[in-house]
């Protein structure tokens, strides 16, 4: 076996990428980065019923969004099939395998006596010693394993320990059906070697799965690879993960505004540390990261907890960068492609220069829509509820002295500019700056709340921002 690392990470194409398999490919992705190895890709689309190329093309779409790039081409299991059924006639060959002929109704049977000795359902062997030629004519035969009947399976895991599994409860299991299809438990093995994978890091709902697994790699001779497993992701209640605590595709983060960057950072940390470290970028987290360091319980998924470190990532992000990231993402978000609709070259520049006032207030891209959504108003502007009270009463009067202000500014309109005339023109008339700038805010926005007022002025230019003062004293 080659030293180099080789992971993969290998989902069911039935639904989206979700947030757990995400962390899955993400601790795989980081381990082989972190190691200067490879993390390859499997389609596990043996399941024909519930496999769909719509579906394949939403986790790879989410994959990419995220940057968990993979080496190579993707592997579809169920194209491998000829391969796996090959090594399941090779067992029997060896002598390590064998074809039961028990029908439905003896199995059946076989489960209801266990049930009755309150027993798990455990198939009986009963093909194990038999010639074929006795099987019932025309019969097609599944392809059971022989696994060793006493002793014990030990897992050596990376993240569980040492795990220990009676092999009186494994039992000869099934690695190709009667129609010749190979089961998962087979295909997985006979994949992940003919792959070269050296690493297996996937959740813990499989290592009863590692057992059984581990029982086919030894009669085929393969040396098994170092496994880990991941405790699962659960909500913040402590239950499993489920829809209504967040367990969506990931391409519902990317409509609820998150950077991607911030996705993985708050992921890693779900069962994994580094020290204090809470913010961490990509480069950080590949230096950090180790397989053995995550923890075995579960982790909590907490939005709140995730909405304010995409937060502190957008404020850390530069304008430009984060500018590229708001106007890619527009298409996904709830009022988004109206923006990209009337995206013109000076209205980027406006947004760039807007950025930073914009994104101290903004937690997600969502809120960066509707935080920037004054740059693409057409006048006269709508006034919201608090908007229209500032622009109540005396305000109109002291909003017409204002526009006076203002248009007497002969230099070059920047912030410094209009801030040294309205200053001036408050003192001058006892006004407190707070009674003209919040009427004037009304006026550019539309909204009781936006950034620094004079940024805003800067940003609009000359013209619009007068117009726009003008059309709430006229």
């Amino acid at each position: 076996m080659s030293d180099k690392v080789v992971t993969r990470f290998a989902p069911s194409p039935t639904g989206f990428l979700h947030i757990g398999g995400a962390r899955t490919a993400l601790f795989n992705w980081l381990y082989a980065k972190h190691t200067g190895g490879r993390m390859l890709l499997r389609i596990e689309d043996t399941d024909r019923e519930r496999s769909t190329d719509a579906a394949t093309a939403a986790i790879l779409d989410g994959l990419s969004w995220l940057g968990l790039t993979w080496d190579g081409e993707p592997v579809s299991q169920f194209e491998r099939s000829p391969r796996h059924r090959a090594v399941a006639e090779e067992l029997v060959r060896l002598g390590k395998a064998y074809y039961c002929y028990a029908a439905p109704a003896e199995l059946e049977a076989m489960r209801e006596s266990a049930r009755a000795k309150g027993l798990p359902p455990r198939y009986d062997g009963r093909w194990r010693d038999r010639d074929p030629s006795e099987a019932p004519v025309g019969a097609r035969g599944a392809i059971r394993i022989k696994a060793p009947a006493e002793g014990e399976t030990v897992v050596h895991d990376r993240v569980q320990g040492e795990v220990r599994f009676p092999n009186k409860d494994l039992d000869d299991f099934i690695i190709l059906r009667s129609d010749g299809n190979p089961t998962y438990m087979h295909a997985v093995v006979v994949d992940d070697h003919d792959m070269g994978i050296t690493h297996i890091i996937r959740g813990d709902d499989h290592l009863t799965n590692a057992a059984r697994q581990m029982v086919i790699y030894r009669a085929l001779g393969w040396e098994v690879p170092s496994m880990a497993h991941i405790p699962l992701i659960h909500g913040a209640d402590g239950a499993k993960l489920s829809k209504r605590h967040g367990a969506l595709g990931v391409e519902a983060y990317r409509a609820m505004g998150y950077l991607p960057e911030a996705l993985l950072n708050y992921l890693a940390r779900l069962g994994w540390s580094h020290g204090d470290d809470e913010v961490m970028s990509i480069a950080d987290m590949i230096a950090w990261f180790d397989i053995g360091d995550v923890n075995k319980g579960a982790a909590r998924f907490d939005f709140a907890k995730l909405e304010a470190l995409n937060g502190v990532h957008m404020r850390r992000m530069n304008d430009a960068e984060l500018l590229d990231i708001f106007i890619n993402t527009l298409p996904y978000l709830e009022g988004g492609p109206a923006i990209a609709a009337r995206l013109d070259n000076t209205r980027k520049a406006q947004l760039l220069a807007a950025l930073p006032g914009l994104k101290e207030r903004a937690k997600t891209l969502v809120e960066l829509v509707d935080g920037a959504a004054f740059l693409f108003a057409e006048r006269p502007l709508p006034i919201d509820e608090k908007a229209a009270a500032l622009l109540g009463g005396e305000a109109r009067e002291i909003l017409r002295g204002a526009h006076a202000a203002l248009k007497a500014i002969s230099g070059d309109w920047t912030a410094a500019a209009a801030e040294a005339a309205i200053r001036q023109y408050a003192l001058a008339g006892g006004h407190k700056l707070g009674a003209v700038a919040q009427p004037l805010r009304a006026a550019l926005t539309g909204k009781s709340t936006s950034p620094g007022v004079f940024d805003l002025l800067a940003v609009l230019g000359r013209e619009e921002s007068l117009a726009r003062v003008a059309d709430q004293i006229d």
